[in-house]
């Protein structure tokens, strides 16, 4: 999944043309960057979500074969924004996604859309650290955020859209440690975290395979996460072995933690089993932690 280097594979990257969403988002951004280096034709959509004249207009001028959603609203600087303000998130997240999947069907264009995996939290049936994730086809059962709420929400009526590919993102992390949007940066940050695992996405290896499965047109729901789980503590004993020896940082319960959130919090393994077996390449996410984040980024002197 490199850059196109033979004949062939310039001639498919140059039969294409993506349509993306999200141009100011750190995914979108990175999907551009993705499709400069692959040579795949590709432009932003101008248009508001939720104004399907404009997103009309957007595709009649483009003429693409791919549509990308990654735009919507996460909250800034978290989504305890959304909690105030509920009809901006609604009108993003609900109303702007569904006219997006509807102008599209009535296109006959597959639309991949970023979703999110924080609408399910450990339960009976999935307890945490059993290894037994949520799938696809489970109901989501978190709803303690309105962000999340809002997610599932738009979830449930997109499966009625045979053109969609609803990619579930969790933690996003990338190579980037800079971003303040990666969720290792976000810790590094934090006065204090929480210790739980949690399954994540590695956006290096991940979003390079959802532009591959633009190219195969698969739809349909996908947990678009590493297999397995990692803890925010290993996460920052990675951290603290390869780029500041010196890191330190302190642990705080749920409890502790509710009392400086708005909203809680999501946190679930999800089960990869349908995306490893589309992908059998993919890397189990602390072996991808490794490869695409810690080991580019190395400052100290592990081996």
């Amino acid at each position: 999944m490199g850059v196109a280097s033979d004949n062939g594979s310039a001639e498919q990257a140059a039969a294409l043309k993506f349509l993306i969403y999200g141009r100011t988002g750190w995914i979108g951004g990175l999907l551009g960057q993705l499709c400069t280096a692959r040579g795949i034709p590709f432009v932003y959509g101008a248009g508001r979500l939720e104004n399907r004249a404009q997103l009309e207009a957007d595709i009649d001028a483009a003429a693409p074969t791919h549509v990308f959603n990654a735009a919507g609203v996460t909250g800034r600087p978290n989504v305890d924004w959304c909690e105030t303000h509920r009809a901006e998130t609604v009108r993003a997240n609900v109303v702007g996604t569904l006219t997006l999947a509807d102008v599209c069907r009535g296109r006959g264009l597959v639309l991949i859309n970023y979703a999110t995996g924080c609408i399910f939290e450990y339960d009976a049936g999935h307890p945490l650290g059993s290894g037994v994730g949520f799938k696809e086809e489970d109901t989501p059962n978190f709803v303690g955020s309105f962000y999340s709420k809002t997610k599932a929400m738009v979830e449930e009526l997109l499966k009625n859209y045979e053109n969609v590919c609803t990619l579930r993102v969790r933690m996003p992390i990338s190579s980037d440690l800079s971003n303040p949007r990666n969720f290792i940066t976000k810790i590094t940050r934090y006065d204090k975290v929480v210790n739980i695992p949690n399954s994540m996405t590695i956006l290096d290896e991940l979003l390079p395979i959802s532009i591959e499965m633009a190219k195969r047109n698969l739809t349909g729901i996908w947990n678009f996460t590493n297999p397995g789980v990692v803890s925010h503590n290993e996460i920052l004993e990675m951290y603290r072995e390869y780029i500041d020896p010196n890191f330190s940082w302190k642990n705080f319960n749920l409890e502790e933690q509710a009392k400086v959130i708005v909203a809680p919090r999501s946190n679930n393994e999800l089960d990869c089993t349908k995306l490893k077996g589309e992908f059998p390449e993919l890397m189990s996410i602390k072996e991808s932690l490794i490869k695409y984040v810690f080991e580019p980024n190395k400052k100290t002197s592990k081996a």
